[in-house]
């Protein structure tokens, strides 16, 4: 479609005939409804309740998980009001690590409010100062539950049990996980805050979930370079090298004549002597361990398995920065630099094999920084979601512990937000109290949405959850087995970190006002 202007009474054409416009309430409908759409998506996730999605691409693959962020990821998405919404996700997955889902379906919500308010004439304008004033208000009515006491071990774990609700777990209990990952947490926590970053979640098939352990240092996926190495080696001195181990070819080529067996003989000493060399100032410097990024010849790695001495050639980068962290070792870039103070020490390094994979566990040491929750699962889809799991649960307890927040989950939060939003609502005058009042709707989207995954009416319940609170102060909706009751969350160990719902309401009012502002869609064919 070729759009024009005139200028001196003459059309002039600003666009190609082949771009597509679409403007006014038409755009604000189709923005709206494909960002409802992909809300709508994952709603039924949300909660101990929630329901799991079957993902497949075109190459056949199946992905099995309620995760809103990996759904929303693995999702073909084009609408580009859709992907924003997708997003809200992202980011809320990239800041506080849980309630995408939540967020995700807020953000959906209040693009529903605003739909309503734009065909009763209140403009996008409004809304959009109305939903920030709301968001702000939201943000002090979560401040308000915010927990008056310190964050122990015993609520990082129910922020950690929290996060796990309604997500798989394979055969283990998510009170035995929560006990795992607080304990990683914590021992990744310094007076300079909590290295999030040093907890690695590394996934093995073939045992059963309930073989998942925290292992104090690091997975990496490598064998010993020569069979006749030691599989284990305790108090081990490491060394770190980005040293090639191996004959020196030079870099011009050349080619040389060998007239007589002497010369041979010669040539194979000099080679001999150049890669026993290599293997005597490695065993003579004390290291027992040896982690290299390069390539070791067979006879090297030979004459090191006759010194006892436990060599990985042919390592990753990223697992060569992973072994410096874990055990206070230096990258070396030749063997003459190679002294005592480049060693890193752990208190054990095994390999391991595990049907067609061999691993290397780094243990302990007096100057490890990093731990590895090693999930062990029947199948590739249990270990999968596992890993999912078990991040985001790192992820909230790690936020925990960092801000010392923690805020009612079970719905009561949303309940106390939308309350006071509510109650401020009655102070501000014109159209913009409509969307402000809106907000507050779209914020009960959320109990709602826990009553109906549970089996309950989401109306009855957001009466009852809404006097329960006018009269006790925190309301939400506990699961205890097949029960749902109506009761303060904190006294069942039902908490979330206050920066998740924080993030949830942020992230989504942007998305919303972002969209609810677009009048006017140009596409290019």
């Amino acid at each position: 479609m070729a759009q024009q202007g005139r200028m001196g009474g003459q059309p002039m054409f600003i666009m190609s005939e082949d771009s597509q416009r679409t403007q006014g309430r038409d755009a604000q409908s189709s923005n709206i409804m494909a960002g409802k759409a992909v809300a709508e998506s994952v709603r039924t996730t949300l909660g101990p309740r929630g329901m799991d999605k079957m993902l497949v691409d075109s190459g056949g693959e199946v992905v099995i998980t309620n995760d809103g962020a990996t759904i929303l990821d693995e999702m073909d998405i084009e609408h580009p009001a859709a992907q924003m919404i997708v997003e809200v996700a992202e980011t809320q997955e990239e800041e506080v690590g849980d309630g995408t889902t939540t967020a995700a379906v807020v953000a959906g919500n209040l693009l529903g409010e605003a739909e309503d308010l734009i065909e009763q004439d209140v403009h996008a304008t409004t809304i959009v100062e109305g939903y920030h004033e709301a968001a702000e208000i939201a943000l002090e009515a979560i401040d308000e539950q915010v927990q008056e006491a310190e964050v122990d071990d015993d609520i990082l774990k129910q922020v950690a049990e929290s996060s796990m609700t309604g997500k798989g777990t394979g055969g283990l209990t998510a009170e035995s996980l929560a006990e795992t990952v607080v304990e990683a947490v914590r021992h990744v926590e310094s007076d300079n805050g909590v290295a999030r970053d040093n907890v690695t979640v590394h996934t093995q098939i073939g045992a059963s979930s309930n073989a998942t352990e925290l292992v104090p240092g690091i997975v990496v996926d490598e064998e010993p370079a020569h069979d006749g190495m030691p599989d284990e080696v305790e108090d081990a001195s490491i060394a770190v090298l980005d040293v090639e181990l191996d004959v020196r070819t030079g870099d011009v080529d050349a080619e040389y004549a060998i007239d007589s067996i002497d010369q041979l003989n010669a040539a194979i000493d000099s080679e001999e002597s150049e890669l026993q060399g290599y293997a005597d100032t490695i065993a003579e410097s004390g290291a027992d361990v040896v982690f290299t990024t390069d390539d070791v010849a067979d006879r090297v790695a030979a004459a090191l398995a006759r010194e006892d001495v436990l060599l990985f050639d042919d390592i990753g980068d990223s697992d060569a920065k992973d072994i410096v962290s874990a055990t206070g070792a230096r990258r070396v870039g030749t063997l003459d630099d190679l002294e005592d103070d480049d060693f890193g020490e752990a208190d054990r390094v095994r390999s391991e094999n595990f049907g067609d994979d061999d691993l290397a566990f780094v243990e302990g040491g007096t100057a490890a920084e990093a731990v590895t929750v090693f999930v062990r699962g029947g199948t590739e889809h249990i270990v999968d979601e596992l890993e999912r799991t078990i991040g985001d649960a790192l992820d909230v307890a790690a936020t925990a512990l960092e801000s010392g927040e923690v805020v009612p989950g079970a719905g009561a939060t949303e309940i106390a937000i939308a309350d006071t939003v509510r109650q401020e609502a009655a102070g501000i005058e014109g159209r913009k109290q409509l969307a402000v009042d809106a907000f507050a709707d779209a914020i009960d989207v959320v109990p709602r949405t826990l009553a109906a995954n549970t089996g309950r009416d989401p109306i009855d319940s957001l009466v009852d959850l809404r006097a329960a609170h006018e009269s006790e102060g925190r309301a939400g909706l506990v699961t205890d087995g097949e029960a749902v009751t109506i009761d303060d969350p904190f006294d069942h160990g039902v908490v979330d970190p206050a920066d998740v719902k924080r993030e949830a309401i942020e992230s989504a009012t942007e998305a919303a006002t972002m969209i609810a502002r677009i009048d006017d869609v140009i596409a290019a064919e």
